[in-house]
């Protein structure tokens, strides 16, 4: 196998140097045309808009329609790893828009995955064709995707969306985007998939795991860090799923991503406003159209989302790509389109740009044409399509300099030892303490004589794995981190218990089901380690079947039989810490009632064992907060945060409040606020309002405190959240340190949409408030406006 991968790379230099050899520039400009002069879109000197003009104006129908569309690789349609004679009849012999190396597999043998340095020659070698063979020379987009660290073989593996967003930590979120962008430009990747900014309210949607949360602010504030990060190395961020996409009803998945039951004004409080920030803010060069229709309306073929709210209000600039068989839901699942050229009318028509699926790019090629030809799709819209298409590749500079310079570049930089360790520091942040009575955390190691570690995540890998991230990446698991940290004469028991999923699963999450005789056995040999121990860590939650695309859930219990693992633990009054693992949150009423300790971990990527093993034994103290509440139950949802007067149930106690609200997490250590100011002096002049407060550690330990702003319009012309999130900060502290807090709001965070539909500031009272979650307010102060 070593001796394959030596030859690849040396064939692979070898073609990069040829690249290198034929492609030179010409005094400063590549001839893309081979022409032999200097064209103005190859004229590095020239705006953007004119090159754009001068090479759409040089396009032939064929060049135009295939720069509408992406081609897969990995063995989905592109079946040769680099180019072959074949391809001069194939239907990118005009070009393609992008190419996309998702690494949805577990593929090995591949020379795009490893070593590094062959797949950024492999990148040059198609690229070189493009430019080379085809008439323009219109160089490739080359996608990925990256939502937790860079999808590509053992690239730095991160914790998961909705763990980052627990750190509430801005800086941390745009190093690691740093860190992806950077590894995608060495491998030779030109755009990544990344953030998902979808807004999930709904814990039972499966993919709620890859999301910042239910916070509108948070997420927008977070994407804008991963948007800044990847695209400060000059690659595309694009941004997914635009738009509504994150509650549909039932908290369906997989084929039936659809009907999300959203008002207007609630649509652009909540699920828009982070996709306002990334385009109008953060400068988010694309974005993928979600799945789901709007009030009957599919997005991918919306003019009002696409075009009236993407590009005409919130001034995006990049280019659209659709899902995966998005396109093709316009006639076999919504049936708004008779055939493929219908499809492509709308879907133009609309603004989407790129269709993507691992399904061959040419029927889509060929009905775009069929409707050029037949008259139902002007030139005028596939001309605005495809030079909002090459905008993008301009801006990426691959006009001016199409190959990756240095493709050893990659061997040094890709998962290095700063990428290693700032995975570690995300995933000791990311951790959620929910209960710590008594201090039976941390846990003093050198105690312990025998130490029970029961549960199905105890020594689970694969499902820690996701597709949208690394991939081969080795992960920590719980059980190695825990060995590692303890004394080498600690005795430790270990006992499965139960499997994620029983084999009635799922439904088992709406009726019960007899204990098998297998299933008691394996819960009675977990009850024994148990017995034995001094203390028990009980890993319980989710795996690959309970969390992920394609798998939401009926229930929010710990799903097969966990919940009576729990149950037979419990009794047995150990000291007992459960350490949830997963992506979503779960109603463990019982756990929190006779569990002494708990802490929520999600999925924390490659260095997850010893991160849990740093909390549970002090060397770390917790400072995570919940970006989603716990619900009590789940016939609360769609219950989330922020939450309208009267949404926890005000005089119902059957259905009121959270088991752990938005913001919640505790500390080994406490902390007292105190000193809160408000000034309103800028406002006039600046539109701003500075709040300081100052924080101050008054315990033993070291620690972090996530302190969070709160404002609450006192008198509105239409109903408005009880506390809108406005600011957050981590403060780092020593025991007795105090520091002071600032946090500047700006106009549009005391606005609302008024009852014409228009953002506004109404005059009036606004509520402060300063605290270490939604629920546990420590100042209060208001100001008029």
């Amino acid at each position: 196998m070593n001796k394959i991968l030596i030859a690849l790379t040396l064939s692979v230099t070898c073609l990069t140097n040829n690249v290198l050899a034929q492609s030179v520039k010409k005094n400063g400009w590549i001839d893309f045309n081979k022409n032999g002069k200097k064209d103005v879109y190859e004229d590095p000197a020239q705006p953007i808009d004119k090159r754009v003009s001068n090479l759409l104006s040089q396009m032939t129908t064929e060049e135009k329609t295939c720069q509408l569309a992406t081609l897969y690789g990995y063995g989905a349609v592109l079946k040769d790893r680099l180019p072959q004679a074949g391809w001069r009849d194939s239907v990118w012999k005009d070009g393609i828009a992008n190419i996309d190396e998702q690494l949805t597999g577990l593929r090995k043998d591949t020379m795009y995955a490893y070593p590094y340095s062959s797949h950024a020659g492999a990148i040059n070698t198609i690229q070189k064709w493009f430019v080379e063979q085809t008439r323009l020379g219109i160089p490739v987009d080359f996608t990925t995707e990256g939502i937790r660290g860079l999808n590509h073989m053992k690239a730095t593996y991160f914790p998961a969306q909705i763990a980052q967003a627990c750190t509430f930590n801005k800086e941390l979120v745009h190093k690691i985007a740093r860190v992806t962008g950077r590894e995608a430009k060495a491998l030779g990747y030109t755009n990544v998939y990344s953030p998902i900014l979808d807004v999930a309210s709904d814990p039972r949607w499966g993919r709620i795991e890859e999301t910042y949360g239910c916070d509108p602010f948070l997420v927008a504030e977070l994407g804008r860090q991963n948007i800044t990060g990847i695209q400060e190395n000059k690659i595309v961020s694009t941004v997914k799923h635009f738009a509504v996409y994150g509650i549909p009803v039932g908290g369906r998945d997989g084929g039936t991503r659809t009907d999300p039951h959203v008002a207007p004004r609630e649509m652009w409080e909540l699920y828009l406003e982070p996709f306002r920030v990334a385009f109008e803010e953060a400068g988010a060069m694309g974005t993928m159209a979600s799945y789901n229709d709007y009030d009957g309306v599919p997005i991918i073929g919306n003019y009002y989302f696409l075009t009236d709210i993407l590009r005409k209000q919130f001034k995006f600039k990049g280019y659209v790509v659709s899902d995966s068989h998005a396109f093709e839901d316009l006639w076999d699942k919504y049936h708004v389109a008779v055939d493929t050229a219908d499809a492509a009318k709308q879907a133009l028509t609309a603004g989407m740009n790129v269709r993507t699926d691992f399904a061959a790019p040419r029927p889509y090629i060929m009905g775009i044409r069929r409707g050029i030809k037949n008259g139902s799709i002007p030139m005028s819209v596939i001309d605005q399509r495809v030079s909002e298409v090459l905008r993008v590749k301009f801006w990426l500079g691959l006009f001016d300099d199409p190959y990756v310079k240095d493709t050893t570049l990659a061997d040094g930089l890709v998962h290095n030892q700063e990428a290693k360790d700032l995975a570690a520091l995300a995933a000791k942040q990311s951790i959620v303490l929910l209960k710590n009575d008594n201090n039976t955390l941390p846990l003093n190691k050198n105690s312990i004589k025998t130490i029970a570690l029961i549960g199905p995540n105890v020594k689970e890998e694969k499902s820690l794995l996701s597709r949208y991230g690394p991939v081969h990446t080795n992960v920590v698991t719980f059980y190695d981190g825990i060995i590692k940290a303890l004394p080498s004469n600690t005795k430790v028991l270990y006992a499965k218990g139960c499997t994620h999923t029983d084999k009635n699963f799922p439904e088992s999450d709406i009726e019960d089901f007899a204990l098998t005789a297998d299933e008691d056995a394996a819960l009675k040999e977990a009850v024994d380690a148990a017995s034995a121990a001094d203390v028990v860590l009980l890993a319980l939650g989710d795996n690959e079947n309970t969390i992920g695309e394609t798998h939401s859930r009926l229930n929010l219990k710990l799903p097969g039989r966990q919940e009576e693992l729990v149950k037979r633990i419990a009794a047995l009054g150990k000291p007992t810490v459960l350490v949830l693992m997963g992506g979503r949150p779960v109603t463990i009423n019982y756990a929190s009632k006779n569990l002494p300790a708990i802490i929520e971990t999600w999925y924390l990527g490659e260095s997850m064992g010893d991160a849990m093993a740093s909390v549970l034994f002090g060397d770390y103290n917790p400072a995570g907060k919940l970006c989603v509440p716990f619900p009590k139950h789940v016939g609360q949802i769609p219950l989330s945060f922020p939450m309208k007067p009267a949404a926890d149930g005000v005089g119902d106690a059957n259905v009121r409040g959270f088991l752990y609200p938005f913001g919640f997490g505790l500390s080994y250590t406490t902390f007292a606020y105190s000193d809160l100011k408000v000034n309103a002096d800028q406002y006039a002049s600046k539109g701003e309002v500075t709040v300081t407060f100052k924080i101050k550690n008054t315990g033993k330990y070291a620690g972090d405190e996530i302190a969070q702003l709160y404002l609450h319009d006192q008198l509105s012309s239409v109903s408005t959240y009880v506390r809108k999130l406005r600011g957050f900060e981590r403060v780092s502290l020593q025991p007795s340190e105090e520091k002071l807090v600032t946090m500047v709001l700006h106009a549009i965070d005391f606005s609302l949409i008024n009852r014409e539909m228009k953002r506004v500031v109404e005059p009036g009272w606004f509520d402060i408030l300063v605290g270490a979650s939604s629920e546990d307010v420590r100042l209060s102060g208001k100001i008029k406006l």
